[in-house]
């Protein structure tokens, strides 16, 4: 590791000579102080001949001569180098000084070009100014690009994540103010009404999976829940599985009614071998808990598990898969046939599972999160 340059005021360089010509040794001073003594034995020399701690006072003729003729030189190499730009363009005038202010003074490059320096730090703070409206402008397509791939669904924290895998750094302060001066509002800051749960049932089946919603492998733990959806004039109802693995989405139903054959069509929909499925948890509804379920389960071997009565946060992921089921799929559609909500079922469980970024996965789709895992 390379040690850091210290600096010293002339009150501290005049302290260590009075030190030293009091008598304390100079091995004393470069010690306790840290300090070198060649430093030492130039603050003495200095102040013994001139009096003052500055280089230029303490320069030779012959060392103040070197550094104007070496100043000489690089102004004659900076005229040399930027002669033809002499009888250029304003415009052109400038850009030679802009490719060549790392090597040479502005002001010494704007009095041979005879080119005002208010002139050259107009144009380049407008060329900046440009720049910076070009790249407002890329991010703010961006985001809106980002928004309506999302279905209206992604807020400020995961559009941020999208942009982060374009390799652009933006904070959620600043995505905001575009959303805003875009006029885009995510689906998740309308709220919405809350219809009353069912009474549940009194079955005997304990909470085997007792809240533990990371699972390793995958197919392993499946949970599961439905809802209701509007179609023409009617209510049906749709029935999702969800893996704890990587949250996907692995069967679907949907049908006019609530029961247990609409959720055995879920779980028929899994693709898999459901003799993997080590555990199934949903809450105490009774098209859960009844004999088709019943025996469905019991065929692959598969262990029941039901919520605490009156206690949502058993089914916690579920519950959560549903509430962005319903934000971003039920209400902002309008279903007019059985048949409409079905296909456009199966094109959202495509985008959840694929398309979609999960903060519970570190912003992954559950696909990328299942390759990743593989």
């Amino acid at each position: 590791m390379s040690r850091q340059r210290r600096t010293f005021t002339a009150e501290f360089k005049l302290q260590m000579v009075k030190l030293y010509e009091n008598g304390k040794s100079r091995a004393d001073i470069a010690r306790e102080y840290e300090i070198t003594p060649s430093a030492l034995d130039r603050w003495i020399k200095n102040h013994q001949g001139t009096g003052s701690f500055s280089a230029k006072d303490n320069r030779t003729e012959e060392e103040n001569e070197l550094i104007r003729l070496r100043k000489e030189n690089q102004r004659l190499m900076m005229e040399n180098d930027i002669f033809k730009a002499s009888g250029a363009d304003h415009g052109t005038k400038i850009d030679v000084i802009r490719n060549n202010a790392h090597k040479y003074s502005v002001s010494a490059m704007c009095d041979v070009l005879h080119i005002p320096r208010s002139s050259y730090y107009y144009q380049t703070r407008k060329c900046e100014d440009d720049g910076r409206q070009a790249e407002e402008a890329d991010l703010q397509e961006r985001v809106y690009l980002i928004f309506k791939q999302s279905r209206h669904n992604y807020g400020t924290r995961k559009i941020k994540k999208e942009l982060e895998k374009q390799d652009k750094i933006v904070s959620r302060g600043r995505i905001s103010s575009i959303m805003k001066q875009l006029g885009l509002v995510s689906n998740y800051t309308i709220a919405y009404f809350k219809p009353q749960k069912n009474r549940s049932n009194e079955a005997q089946v304990a909470n085997i999976l007792n809240r533990e919603f990371q699972q390793e492998k995958e197919l392993s733990v499946i949970v599961s829940d439905l809802t209701y959806v509007r179609v023409g004039k009617k209510w049906h109802y749709v029935c999702l599985f969800v893996d704890l693995f990587n949250r996907e989405i692995v069967g679907s139903s949907a049908g006019p009614n609530k029961d247990a054959a609409l959720v055995y069509k879920a779980l028929s929909s899994i693709k898999g071998n459901l003799t993997n499925v080590q555990l199934f948890h949903t809450d105490r509804g009774s098209e859960f808990d009844n004999q088709l379920i019943a025996e469905a389960t019991a065929a692959f071997g598969i262990q029941r598990s039901l919520s605490t009565k009156g206690c949502p946060y058993d089914n916690a992921v579920a519950e959560a898969t549903y509430k962005s089921f319903k934000i971003e799929f039920v209400y902002q559609r309008t279903f007019l046939s059985l048949e409409q909500l079905e296909l456009e079922l199966r094109d959202y469980v495509h985008w959840f599972n694929n398309i979609r970024i999960h903060q519970t996965l570190g912003y992954l789709t559950p696909t990328e999160f299942k390759q990743q895992s593989l």
